[in-house]
């Protein structure tokens, strides 16, 4: 099975004054996973007022690696997969399996979660690889949610 991993809006503009460290070794290592498995790394980045903005901020952490064979979506709701191209990437891919992960946990995490399965993707969110600026959120968001861990993903890639 394909699987790939959505990293959603780990942009400057948003995380300058979060504490990245964590999500970002595990989303890091999910991501070198999947790529030495032949699977797909995709960065979401939101743009919405980006005419407004300054450019640098929209740029991605430098605590995530994006490597030359991932792929960016730029988005302007907070659904990934409202209008854009992301599902008919992941349809050309034959995309079997969608891991969120990134931040904004109760917002641009949770509504792309949902529009994957919205889809008819099957879907999880990355097991300790979302933030939120309210750290209950990032509880909440696992709730009652389909949650995947790195290791599982390691097998799957190795089986």
């Amino acid at each position: 099975m394909k699987i790939a991993l959505l990293i959603v809006d780990m942009q400057i503009e948003f995380l300058r004054d979060q504490p990245v460290a964590a999500a970002s070794e595990y989303i890091n290592h999910t991501a070198h996973i999947l790529r030495s498995g032949g699977h797909q790394v995709i960065h979401i980045q939101d743009v919405e007022g980006a005419e407004t903005e300054v450019p640098e901020q929209l740029q991605f952490i430098p605590e995530n690696a994006v490597e030359q064979d991932d792929l960016i979506v730029k988005k302007t709701f907070s659904n990934a997969f409202w209008q854009t191209d992301l599902e008919q990437i992941l349809l050309d891919r034959q995309i079997g399996l969608v891991v969120v992960a990134g931040y904004d946990a109760g917002n641009c995490v949770l509504f792309t979660y949902n529009g994957a399965i919205e889809r008819g993707f099957k879907t999880a969110i990355l097991h300790r690889g979302i933030m939120s600026a309210k750290e209950d959120l990032v509880l909440l968001t696992y709730r009652d949610r389909h949650v995947i861990s790195y290791p599982v993903i390691e097998f799957m890639v190795q089986s």
